[in-house]
């Protein structure tokens, strides 16, 4: 038979009279309402069961540890950390079941911080509250409450100084929006989703220090952590861990910190965990068995130092990621280089515009590929980006002229080869390049995408940036100059659209993608995104036609092709103009046709189609 000695919340009377009294029965010693005053004489087999609040639990927690009692926690109404970090059940009829089964205690591990108790865990500065908060009993009200903090952290978040000493290791200068400290991984939901091996009696604690350079990376992170799957357990790569057994938090400004929820402020937080200090039931939830690693992990790569410390304390943190002095003086060096005009680059681009109009000519595609690998054009295009996302007018210069000698000699290489051979009928691989459309501006987007990432991230080969570069150019240069070398106006204009398109969408997108990977501040580079935007937006009109010209191509090939009319059938149709609609057909039939019957046959396409058509015909009679 047990002892019990019950300390109540003096507001919860009825409930423990109705409820938790008789349920102990003789089991019950004494039953005592809890006052800040209170001193209690135990003898050696009473045992201590607490219906107390987190606030009421925190008071009574430090004369638990001094006295050495046995102890056992009820789930209080307003006990949210404390059954949270010692995984109480929330109901109390299976609690007090298990309080009454229990024959004894188990030592368990305590976190303080500046001496006093941490049930759950420690959240300093603008930290994710959403995912840190306790997830027991959250209400729908609680949830919205949690969503609504996290949208307003994009707003202020902002970095903050901090000094790390962990136990054994050298200080640590860095800057934060906030940290996570817990006990053991179970402790809160953003611990429960990146933290394993870690238990409430492996000695340590745990931090996750936060640390983006944007607040698209905190957002990113947001989204992930909303719907990260179970069992996934990796840090965001803006976090930094560290597990130790003591840690030493301190700053030059005052830190506001959360307490289990209580808001406080010092300028140094002392963290430390007292092993096998409590003696007390476990909560059913809470995982003694388990024996996590007993080294320390000090994981702290990611966090910002030095020069890049110093950037993110100077303003709130940026809506989009800044690089470095250090990156960003590499690629502008590598970029001014590729901006200049040299004797390399344009024996190069010969080279290549020489292969492609060959492999035109020969309605080769593998020849065409040859010359798109060997195209130089990237490196002057990327420049070209660079320059008017930062409105620099020497790279927009010299970019220009490298890019302008570049089209030159190609324009005149492609026009000497064509002069020079006896071909003159356009052919598949030509006519494929002079009705542009706004799949090709998609192409140059995502080609312009491919040359500034890779030109930004030196673990990318520069390789595939100039194969995707090359595909939107070269082809389209070189069908030009053929044009302009047989004085046929429609393709020297439709490769020229294609060309000018391709180059327009590659700046474009390359802006955007190093605005992106933060090479330039929005008040900067917006002059020259709008500039590029509206160039866009004049060469996407005709591509636009030439796209529904496209989709009605295709609508018209769709009802027409295998259609049965009079006996016959349509096959091959290929669609020679709009506008009017002009059509080569194949008809199949099992004999020859007349007069009459084409003009039939041509009567009920234009009554299907909705409008007259030029048909030109090509006849196919089926023998049995």
């Amino acid at each position: 038979m047990k002892s019990i000695i019950l300390l109540y919340d003096p507001k919860m009377v009825e409930a423990v009279d109705t409820t938790i009294v008789p349920r102990f029965g003789a089991d019950l010693k004494l039953k005592l309402p809890f006052t800040n005053e209170l001193t209690v004489e135990l003898g050696k087999e009473d045992f201590v069961v607490t219906y107390l609040s987190d606030d009421q639990l925190k008071e009574l927690f430090p004369l638990a540890l001094e006295q050495d009692w046995r102890i056992a926690l009820l789930p209080h109404p307003e006990l949210l950390h404390g059954r949270q970090g010692f995984g109480v059940d929330d109901n109390l009829e299976e609690c007090l079941d298990q309080v009454l089964e229990a024959e004894e205690t188990e030592k368990v591990d305590m976190l303080t911080l500046n001496g006093r108790p941490v049930f759950n865990s420690v959240v300093i500065g603008e930290s994710l509250s959403l995912m840190t908060g306790a997830v027991a009993n959250n209400s729908w009200r609680r949830f919205w409450k949690k969503v609504s903090y996290f949208f307003k952290l994009f707003w202020v978040a902002e970095s903050h100084p901090y000094c790390l000493e962990a136990h054994e290791k050298e200080k640590l200068d860095t800057a934060a929006i906030g940290m996570v400290i817990v006990q053991h991984g179970k402790s809160n939901l953003l611990s429960r989703k990146v933290l394993e091996d870690s238990y409430i009696n492996d000695g340590k604690l745990h931090a996750m220090v936060l640390s983006p350079k944007s607040i698209s990376g905190l957002w990113w992170f947001g989204l992930d952590s909303f719907f990260r799957k179970k069992g996934k357990s990796t840090l965001p790569p803006f976090a930094a861990h560290i597990k130790t057994s003591s840690l030493c938090i301190s700053s030059e400004e005052a830190i506001n910190y959360s307490l289990d929820g209580a808001l406080l402020s010092a300028k140094r937080l002392e963290l430390e965990v007292k092993p096998k200090a409590l003696k007390m039931v476990p909560g059913k939830f809470l995982d003694l068995e388990g024996q996590g690693s007993d080294e320390d992990i000090f994981k702290v790569r990611v966090l910002p130092r030095g020069e890049v410390r110093d950037e993110l304390l100077k303003r709130k943190l940026p809506l989009i990621n800044h690089a470095s002095t250090e990156e960003f003086k590499e690629l502008f060096s590598s970029l001014r280089a590729s901006s200049r005009t040299s004797s390399s680059y344009l024996v190069l681009m010969v080279l290549s515009t020489l292969i492609a109009t060959l492999g035109l000519f020969g309605n080769s595609s593998p020849v065409i590929i040859g010359a798109m690998i060997l195209a130089p054009l990237m490196a002057p295009i990327i420049s070209l980006a660079m320059g008017v996302l930062r409105q620099d007018k020497n790279l927009i210069i010299n970019s220009s002229k490298a890019i302008g000698w570049g089209m030159l000699l190609g324009y005149l290489c492609a026009m000497v080869i064509t002069w020079l051979t006896p071909l003159n009928l356009s052919n598949e691989e030509i006519m494929a390049r002079v009705r542009p459309n706004l799949l090709d501006l998609g192409i140059a987007v995502g080609s312009g995408i491919a040359g500034a990432y890779a030109s930004a991230k030196e673990e990318i080969a520069k390789t595939l940036a100039g194969v995707a570069i090359a595909v939107a150019l070269v082809p389209p240069l070189a069908v030009s100059g053929i044009g302009l070398g047989w004085m046929d106006w429609s393709i020297f204009q439709g490769a020229l659209l294609l060309l000018m398109t391709n180059l327009a969408g590659m700046v474009m997108a390359a802006a955007l993608t190093f605005l992106l990977l933060g090479f330039s501040p929005f008040r900067l580079a917006r002059k020259g995104i709008a500039y590029s935007l509206i160039v866009v937006g004049i060469v996407s009109l005709p591509l636009f036609f030439g796209f529904m010209d496209m989709v009605r191509e295709k609508d018209v090939i769709s009802k027409l092709d295998g259609y049965r009319v009079e006996g016959a059938v349509l096959r091959d149709i290929t669609v020679r103009g709009i506008k009017p609609v002009r059509l080569a057909v194949k008809i199949v039939a099992e004999s020859s046709l007349n007069e009459d019957q084409l003009k039939g046959i041509k009567n009920e396409i234009e009554q299907l189609l909705g409008e007259e058509v030029e048909l030109e015909v090509t006849m196919g009679v089926t023998v049995f």
